[in-house]
């Protein structure tokens, strides 16, 4: 490689820090702005994209997704529920189970807020070219595959082996 590529890899790797700071800031200002916390700012993320897919979200699901215990589940809903940013309805299907729905109140301020915000991703994605495009989402996934922990042995906590 010569100096030249390697100074631009440089940069290439200090604009992604760029942007992961700036969506950790984006998160962190809207979290304060809709005085929850970062792990509610997630689970309210999940319900309103299940919901704009037609998906029925239980506590168990949410659960899964979020990486949290069936207690932490409960006590985030109940936090959830009392601050009128969710309902908990019977699941129509089985009986025994909740579904769980964002309000509208907190559907709209959540889109007329930061999904505003976020939506400016589109724009800066609308000036490349196709070419361009793919480039980009060549380069990201491949990114993302490299990273991956199935690539890091140390990941599930084991001493490497010798």
């Amino acid at each position: 490689m010569t100096p030249e590529d390697i100074a631009q890899i440089g940069r290439l790797m200090k604009a992604l820090s760029g942007l992961r700071d700036v969506e950790r800031a984006v998160g962190q200002a809207s979290a304060r702005y809709m005085e929850l916390s970062t792990q509610d700012m997630r689970a309210l993320h999940y319900l309103i994209v299940a919901g704009h897919t037609g998906e029925m979200v239980t506590p168990g699901m949410l659960g899964t997704h979020l990486k949290l215990s069936p207690a932490s589940v409960t006590k985030m809903l109940n936090r959830l529920e009392k601050g009128e940013h969710i309902i908990r309805r019977v699941h129509p299907i089985d009986r025994r189970a909740f579904a769980l729905e964002v309000t509208e109140v907190t559907r709209t301020e959540a889109m007329q807020t930061l999904g505003r915000h976020q939506a400016r991703r589109f724009d800066s994605a609308k000036r490349l070219s196709p070419d361009e495009r793919e480039v980009v989402i060549r380069f990201l996934e491949d990114m993302t595959k490299e990273l991956s922990l199935a690539n890091a042995s140390w990941a599930d906590g084991k001493p490497p082996a010798a």
